[in-house]
């Protein structure tokens, strides 16, 4: 039941090349950067990922995405990250873009078994019908769009098929954990980690605190430890590096 990994390039050194990661956090809150870290230092390639986005300011799934490491991205988010676009617009990376509820419900079904779902979202746009550019041809051409998707009524309403989501990995931090994979989410931090933890068949977690079992009130768990295989304690230093991603003043 210990689940404790001594490093966290031990933990991902069975990640290999071609591997499919589902990431969480959002911006810079919640982020894995030290699995990511370690993903990096180990020189895999090829990686597809499933994650809100691809990293902010040079930190988070950035760091992998600009070494070229990256093949496809699953998510629903660019936002200001220009490497990111500019591989996309170039055709040196595929995009699979996905309203924001629905790639959470895709993860969550996946980690509860559930293979595929209606939603209303996406009805009547290219979500459903198709055509959505998945990868450019470097010249302003679609190489490769998304196909449509079934689309059924209930009670008079349309519904798009979504399937669930299921990855090779899943890489997560959490602000406590404990030896045994239960996690607690700090706020924010919540967004996308439970259920990219979820959607992994070997589920990663970097803990900035880590405690002795029945040192988490269950009541407080927000994850249990069936869905995480591997913890690893962060240093307090680590535990400390966050980033801010846009400063203001008032």
């Amino acid at each position: 039941m210990d689940k404790v990994v001594s490093t966290a390039a031990e933990a991902v050194a069975d990640v290999g090349d071609g591997a499919s990661l589902a990431v969480g956090g959002f911006g810079l809150s919640g982020v894995p950067n030290v699995l990511i870290g370690a993903v990096y230092g180990a020189g895999v390639g090829d990686l597809r990922v499933v994650s809100n986005n691809c990293g902010a300011m040079d930190s988070g799934l950035a760091v992998l995405l600009s070494a070229g490491r990256i093949a496809r991205v699953t998510g629903s988010y660019i936002g200001s990250n220009k490497e990111f676009a500019r591989q996309y617009l170039a055709g040196e990376l595929e995009v699979e873009l996905i309203p924001q509820g629905t790639l959470a419900e895709r993860l969550r079904a996946g980690g509860c078994g559930i293979p595929a779902f209606y939603t209303p979202a996406g009805v009547g746009t290219q979500v459903a019908e198709g055509g959505l550019p998945w990868r450019y041809d470097g010249s302003g051409g679609i190489a490769l769009a998304s196909p449509p998707k079934e689309v059924r009524a209930f009670d008079g309403v349309e519904y798009v098929l979504e399937h669930g989501i299921r990855t090779d990995f899943a890489l997560v931090r959490a602000a406590r954990g404990d030896r045994h994979g239960n996690l607690v989410f700090n706020k924010s931090a919540r967004n996308f980690n439970p259920l990219a933890a979820m959607a992994g068949k070997v589920t990663i977690a970097e803990v900035e605190e880590l405690v002795e079992p029945g040192g988490i009130d269950p009541d407080e768990v927000h994850l249990p430890g069936v869905f995480v295989q591997r913890v690893v304690a962060l240093t307090p230093e680590q535990a400390r590096e966050k980033g801010i991603e846009k400063r203001t003043t008032r």
